[in-house]
């Protein structure tokens, strides 16, 4: 397990914040320098807790404005990396979660509309051993951003 000090945790929740955010923006609020800033992300990096730098996009804008998850129930039989490969080729799928218990599998899935989400079900049941599904829509979300 990684150390990392306060110093380490505002640099973390500033890049959360904003990815784009610059060494020399940051080095002010945490009292550094730019260049000890840097050392201490590209620390981060090395070491594996910051694992990339990424985009959020408001999907609703783009036409994918429908998001739900799809509880997948398996035979007793199907090895995880299966139930992973089932939803794995379906652009629609955002993440696959396996679980312990009953569902197998959590998958989030961002769709067009309700005919479509339809047909995303039917594709998923149709996939490996799936023995059973239960579609939850997204009415709404919130995410941690620090």
């Amino acid at each position: 397990m990684t150390e990392i000090d306060q110093v380490d945790r505002q640099l973390l929740r500033m890049l959360r914040e904003d990815g784009r955010r610059t060494f020399s923006e940051m080095a002010p609020e945490v009292g550094l320098s730019v260049a000890a800033v840097k050392r201490r992300v590209d620390r981060l990096r090395e070491s594996g807790v910051i694992t990339g730098f990424t985009v959020q996009i408001d999907h609703t804008k783009l036409g994918w404005g429908i998001e739900a998850f799809v509880e997948l129930s398996y035979t007793g039989t199907t090895p995880v990396g299966e139930i992973v490969r089932t939803a794995y080729e379906v652009p629609e799928v955002q993440a696959v979660f396996t679980i312990a218990g009953d569902p197998d599998a959590l998958v989030h899935v961002r769709v067009r509309d309700i005919e479509h989400l339809q047909q995303i079900i039917d594709g998923l049941r149709r996939a490996g051993q799936v023995t059973g599904t239960k579609t939850l829509m997204v009415l709404g979300s919130w995410t941690r951003t620090a």
